[in-house]
């Protein structure tokens, strides 16, 4: 059969059931498709539906409480290419808020922020701004926030599982290198990028090295890491929460809005509003038994 329907329940909830299950089934063959039979990739979390019909692959024809479902081509699922937005997506800060929290400033900054990853400003000035109004406070400050860093549920063996069947995996972030260096050496990325933070002296600039990585260059990553692994776009899968990924997602063979904003969550089909960065692996086909079971950090 020509497509998949991944139904995806919460780990940390598992919910998904028989029931949950015969109501997918009724759902699409109402709309006139074809379906197989059940195969569960983790008991209770993940199940898969092959069918065919006139739902397009992508899309999501069912719609089910604190489940995820998501329409993936049954061809070419397994993917060698991990390209990941960083902030809200592989860790749950953002880790410019946590700066600006420093300087009694989060509140102003993370409302900048919220606009920006919203696609309700532009993100390049948006940085800018947010930027400047860190000018001076103390390079030694970085250490503080990064040990603010939570991980995201799944982070880990997303990582792990997707790197021991051969993918590359790249953190790409329109945030700063000091902290993708950091999170890139604890859950095993291959590479990273994102903006560098000028300094003097022992306190922060307010600007960051030209040009600033944002969603043209994210899309650049993604094409530039296809193209030096021999690789196309469509065999990669694209990770992120934002507008200024969605050129990125957009563009992968398989793009995931996780728990995204809602502009993105609006464009993007693949999108996981409830399970945690495993979900991805489910996408893929992996079995639970597949996984490269990591703790995160």
């Amino acid at each position: 059969m020509k497509n998949i329907l991944v139904l995806i329940s919460t780990a940390a909830q598992a919910a998904l059931n028989e029931g949950a299950i015969r109501n997918a089934i009724d759902v699409l063959r109402a709309q006139g498709a074809t379906v197989g039979l059940p195969n569960w990739l983790a008991p209770e979390i993940a199940c898969e539906l092959p069918f065919d019909g006139s739902a397009m692959p992508m899309a999501t024809p069912v719609a089910m409480t604190a489940i995820d479902a998501v329409v993936v081509p049954a061809v070419g699922r397994r993917k060698r290419l991990l390209v990941a937005d960083m902030e809200s997506t592989i860790i749950q800060n953002e880790m410019l808020d946590e700066l600006a929290d420093f300087l009694g400033l989060r509140e102003r900054i993370a409302a900048i922020t919220a606009r920006a990853m919203n696609g309700e400003i532009d993100f390049a000035a948006a940085l800018k701004e947010r930027v400047g109004l860190l000018k001076g406070l103390a390079v030694a400050r970085l250490d503080e926030a990064a040990r603010r860093i939570r991980y995201t549920r799944g982070a880990a063996t997303l990582v792990a599982t997707m790197k021991k069947h051969g993918a590359h995996c790249a953190l790409v972030s329109g945030g700063f290198t000091y902290f993708t260096a950091l999170v890139r050496k604890a859950l095993g990325f291959d590479t990273d990028d994102a903006n560098v933070l000028k300094q003097e002296g022992g306190t922060l600039a307010g600007t960051v090295e030209p040009p600033i990585l944002g969603k043209e260059a994210k899309l650049a990553t993604l094409q530039r890491l296809a193209a030096e692994h021999g690789l196309s776009t469509t065999e990669a899968v694209g990770v992120g929460d934002g507008a200024n990924d969605l050129p990125m997602l957009k563009a992968a063979g398989l793009g995931v809005a996780f728990h995204a904003k809602p502009v993105v969550a609006a464009e993007v089909p693949a999108r996981i509003d409830h399970g945690d960065l495993t979900s991805l692996l489910y996408l893929q086909g992996y079995r639970q038994a597949d996984f490269v079971e990591r703790e995160d950090p």
